[in-house]
């Protein structure tokens, strides 16, 4: 047996896995990817990808694609029995690099990501043991055709799903509550006129008592999901026999007329999962391996990338020497607040969407009827989609109230002086730490960091950058992740040695 030596091992070629790989790939960092399955994904997985999880793509080197490919939508209707009773809108307007939210198969995230990693995958081939010690991890592979292979790694991302092989070569078990309610979930493939839009039914005509959500997807795909009824027998209930009149009754309904075809059926039920910690020594947990949140508010895969955008940057610095190792236990202090945050609303969309028993069912019910008379309690309907969290209480906020997500604003092409010629602010993310000076608030010097790239912008040339910090300091300190670890009301202020020296980052 040749062995295999890399900086990180990343276990599963998922989105996830590969587009940490991709992220840490472009950082200069030696990866390998073992992936157990011999291609990408089939079938109906995650489907909508938040606009932060684009910016993650984008800085892998997979936004060409991904905007070619997917669907954008910023709205959502619900209706109670064939009456509306919900339409909302997610904040979208033409100077936004990205819609709020887009459609697209997993499988073609996968394969975009993939194509932006660029590196090594040991296609069809599964993880067996995994032993840690004091300078790095040996894991055992085994091949399709049997053959083993030991691989050394520095550090490993266990990126390998909900059944993870990593998590229990460790001993580590998911912490929490599991849902009863079932869904089915249907792919088929019909044309369509409709606009792409976040569509559910409660109680249709076509399927009383049940639950229905729709989700257009790329290459005149819907994807279905509709609710199982207390009682039935799931594996009786994927059987095309029964799958299929559910499918057509609700399609002549909504009168989709066209011709359709199934190609995929599933069944799912809600989850609310996590481990209590993301790192076991040289292992770092993300994904479906470290937390399994339920897909109403898209939470699932969104986290997902959120978790390869804070763990990159923070694992390729201390692989490189630049970083101490207490930056990387920021990776599940952050993270492990974020999957609190997801859980605690998902579970709000869950007990709504699957009424774990009669009481909540009972809640339901009375939201979906006064809503037809009265607007006002349609908010209750609202699934509360994906959104950024803000890192509370992290070691690496530098200054009080930091730790927020920097939100997106569009610069004029004129009001820096890069080469680059960008134009939205995220683009200057990804990569290393970014410091933000608003000249117009206090146009003091500062000096540069090698660490740093600096940009000084006036309000003539990016007003909507003042817009959207000049409440948070003159000086800003934004993190390769896009988070703002520290903020200074003047340039005087500002001791990026201090920022860094707290954040365990090395100075050059």
């Amino acid at each position: 047996m040749t062995a295999i030596s890399t900086q990180v091992l990343i276990v599963g070629g998922g989105p996830i896995g590969m587009t940490m790989a991709a992220l840490l790939a472009k950082r200069g960092v030696d990866v390998l990817v073992v992936e157990a399955d011999e291609g990408y994904c089939s079938g109906s997985r995650a489907t909508c990808v938040s606009r932060r999880s684009l910016e993650i793509m984008g800085w892998a080197g997979a936004e060409a694609p991904m905007m070619e490919k997917s669907l954008p939508w910023s709205d959502g209707r619900s209706f109670y029995k064939d009456r509306e009773v919900l339409h909302f809108h997610m904040p979208a307007d033409s100077t936004q690099r990205f819609a709020p939210m887009v459609n697209i198969q997993q499988y073609y995230v996968e394969e975009f990501a993939h194509k932006a990693y660029g590196g090594s995958v040991l296609w069809h081939t599964r993880l067996t043991t995994l032993v840690q010690s004091e300078g790095g991890v040996v894991a055992q592979v085994v091949a399709a055709d049997g053959k083993k292979t030991p691989i050394h790694a520095d550090w490993v991302v266990a990126a390998d799903g909900g059944k993870s092989t990593v998590r229990e070569q460790l001993g580590l078990k998911l912490e929490g509550m599991q849902y009863d309610g079932r869904y089915v979930i249907v792919d088929i493939k019909q044309k369509t006129k409709r606009p792409t839009e976040r569509l559910a039914w409660f109680d249709p005509p076509s399927n009383p008592g049940s639950t229905i959500l729709m989700h257009r997807q790329p290459d005149d795909v819907w994807r279905i999901d509709y609710q199982l009824q207390d009682g039935e027998d799931p594996d009786e209930a994927i059987k095309p026999e029964n799958v299929l009149p559910r499918v057509q009754s609700h399609l002549s309904m909504i009168g989709e007329d066209e011709p359709w075809e199934p190609i995929w059926i599933s069944i799912y039920n809600a989850k609310c999962l996590t481990l209590p910690s993301y790192r076991k020594d040289r292992v770092f947990f993300a994904g479906d391996a470290a937390h399994l949140v339920p897909i109403f508010g898209v939470r699932g895969l969104n986290s997902g990338f959120d978790d390869a955008g804070n763990l990159a940057w923070k694992l390729a610095l201390v692989v490189q020497g630049k970083a101490e190792d207490k930056l990387l236990d920021s990776y599940s202090i952050e993270r492990v607040h974020a999957t609190h945050e997801n859980l605690r609303y998902g579970a709000k969309s869950t007990e709504f969407m699957s009424p774990p028993h009669y009481g909540f069912s009972l809640m339901r019910q009375a939201a979906l009827r006064l809503s037809t008379v009265d607007k006002a309690v349609s908010s209750l309907i609202n699934p509360r989609q994906s959104l950024p969290i803000e890192y509370v209480g992290s070691p690496l906020n530098v200054t009080e109230h930091s730790g927020m997500p920097a939100p997106e604003a569009i610069l004029d092409k004129a009001s820096t002086s890069t080469p680059l010629n960008l134009t939205h602010l995220s683009h200057y993310f990804g990569d290393t730490f970014t410091l933000l000076q608003l000249v117009d608030l206090d146009g003091g010097a500062i000096k540069p960091h090698p660490l740093v790239r600096m940009i000084a912008l006036k309000k003539l040339d990016a007003p909507q950058v003042y817009e959207r910090y000049a409440d948070k300091g003159a000086c800003v300190l934004v993190r390769p992740d896009g988070y703002i670890a520290a903020r200074w009301a003047s340039a005087r202020e500002v001791n990026l040695d201090m920022a860094f020296s707290k954040m365990g980052v090395i100075n050059e």
